[in-house]
């Protein structure tokens, strides 16, 4: 009896395993932006070019899902080749050295509707830190060659300076607090 108890766990956990299903970012149907003030009278909107991301679940309520997101900090956008450059230096991200920005889940709860929190660890240069994305489950699709698609928008605002950003310290011409908003599509793995 005890070697049938085993065996059934056993098969239990392989098929567990096995119907997580793999979802990989569509970087041509995903964006990853932030906006930040400007002499505390605008905002300047920027975008990285270059992202990759995957979840996994087992579940349809998401209630076990694990993601993963690393962004190249060098593909950095503003429309603004110098302000560019000097993002990608020392008083920002300091890309010759910390060559990504990464994000990993550590939960994500449902709130309402199609409304969740997702927490998870974000690292920026030598820093992570625990942060938590509002985020709206778009929901999903089926692609005209098959393929199945899931829409999220994750937003969520960071303070600069905990992160060892410490370009303009007293935040009048560069502010300290930073949106991220992601637009994701991604792609469930056949």
């Amino acid at each position: 009896m005890k070697k049938v108890v085993t065996l059934v766990a056993f098969l239990a956990i392989g098929f567990s395993v096995l119907a997580q299903t793999k979802w990989s970012v569509d970087p041509v149907h995903s964006t990853v932006g932030f906006s930040i003030k400007h002499l505390s009278i605008s905002e300047v909107n920027g975008n990285f070019k270059k992202f990759d991301g995957s979840y996994t679940s087992a579940k349809t309520d998401f209630s076990d899902i694990k993601i993963n997101f690393n962004i190249d900090a060098s593909s950095v956008n503003t429309g603004e080749d110098k302000r560019d450059e000097h993002i990608k230096g020392d008083d920002f991200f300091s890309v010759q050295k910390y060559s990504s920005l990464k994000f990993e889940s550590t939960s994500f709860k449902k709130v309402k509707g199609n409304n969740y929190l997702l927490t998870g660890k974000l690292t920026i240069k030598d820093v992570t830190k625990d942060v938590t994305f509002t985020v709206v489950y778009g929901g999903s699709a089926k692609d005209p060659w098959g393929n199945n698609r899931a829409g999220f928008a994750a937003t969520t605002v960071i303070n600069r300076f905990d992160y060892n950003i410490k370009y303009d310290p007293t935040g009048l011409a560069v502010g300290k607090e930073v949106t991220l908003k992601l637009n994701l599509e991604f792609i469930q793995a056949k």
